[in-house]
């Protein structure tokens, strides 16, 4: 187990490291100059000059790489060209926003999909689990955005039932300070944490009953049924436990998800997380924002695969075997 944990480590390290650099030459290969200042649209080659020297924007592309990681090294993400202040400190900000939404959706993806897959994998070739068969596959062929956009336009702005954007209300309720400014906060967050959740829960509904099924046959399956177990017991107790250890692989998966979700999502719903900070900073050609934030997604990624498959070789010893052969 540890000599199979540490090459999974090491080659979680590896992939941050690829997706890292490979963000760095990009950003510094695409055409155009960085956004040095908010009247960039000025010409000014002198105030340019100065602060390209200012940050090290001069030297050559693999001089700038390699300060780069001596930075990185030492836990100094850079400044912002753009916002004039440290990158760690505007990250510090966003994160919590993001992981909020995430959780939220991430509650909704796996509480919905995880009901819809158990009851259509019950009513198999019914009714029920074709109507919902045919409304999860649709959702999970919906693109985040356009769904995002269509709640915000009829829940948002015909019927008024939730906010159109931002985190809470900024006159009266600026802070989480009471009851109703969480009751704020969540009313903000439904729309958001809706869109990302319903996709992500059609995929974990379709997945899940799909393993729910492939377990049906199984010869346990069939003798707890000839002892005389009830249909709910041989469904909760015998097929859906085994049918969770794909669950715990949905939930790897559903890291990736999420961050690229929310990159969008949180620009139609000027939700001020990380994924906006990222689009505004790749907008603006802001280098040390979008190297942050890249680094930091992928982190978190692979971070969650990598407890996903320590969950999953945890709960199924075989695994461990297999990657060890």
């Amino acid at each position: 187990m540890t000599a199979w944990l540490v090459r999974r480590v090491a080659a979680s390290i590896a992939i941050v490291f690829v997706v890292v650099t490979l963000t760095f030459i990009l950003m510094n290969l695409a055409p155009g100059k960085p956004l040095l200042g908010p009247e960039e649209r000025i010409a000014d080659p002198v105030r340019d000059s100065v602060l390209a020297e200012q940050f090290g924007l001069n030297g050559p592309l693999h001089v700038r790489y390699f300060n780069y990681l001596r930075q990185l090294a030492r836990g100094n993400l850079g400044e912002s060209f753009g916002m004039r202040r440290p990158v760690a400190d505007a990250l510090a900000e966003a994160i919590p926003n993001t992981l909020l939404l995430a959780g939220a959706a991430l509650l909704v993806d796996f509480l919905i999909g995880l009901g819809l897959g158990v009851y259509q994998a019950l009513r198999v070739h019914r009714m029920p689990d074709v109507v919902l068969g045919n409304v999860t596959l649709f959702l999970y062929s919906v693109p985040t955005f356009w769904l995002g956009l269509i709640l915000l336009l009829v829940l948002g702005e015909w019927l008024r039932w939730f906010p159109v954007g931002g985190m809470s209300d900024p006159i009266l309720c600026p802070t989480v300070s009471s009851l109703p400014c969480v009751v704020d906060r969540v009313w903000h967050l439904t729309l958001p944490a809706l869109t990302l959740g319903l996709v992500g829960a059609a995929g974990t509904a379709r997945f899940q009953r799909a393993a729910m099924l492939e377990v049906a046959g199984q010869d346990y399956i069939r003798t707890a049924r000839a002892k005389g177990a009830s249909e709910r017991r041989v469904a909760l107790r015998h097929q859906l436990r085994n049918a969770l250890l794909s669950f715990i692989t949905l939930f790897g998966l559903a890291f990736p998800f999420l961050l690229t979700g929310a990159v969008l999502i949180e620009t139609i719903f000027a939700w001020p997380g990380m994924g906006r900070l990222a689009t505004d900073a790749i907008l603006r050609r802001d280098f040390p924002v979008v190297n942050a934030a890249v680094l930091l997604a992928s982190t978190m990624v692979v971070a969650g695969n990598l407890v996903a498959d320590v969950l999953l070789a945890v709960a199924d010893p075989r695994l461990r075997v297999r990657g060890t052969s």
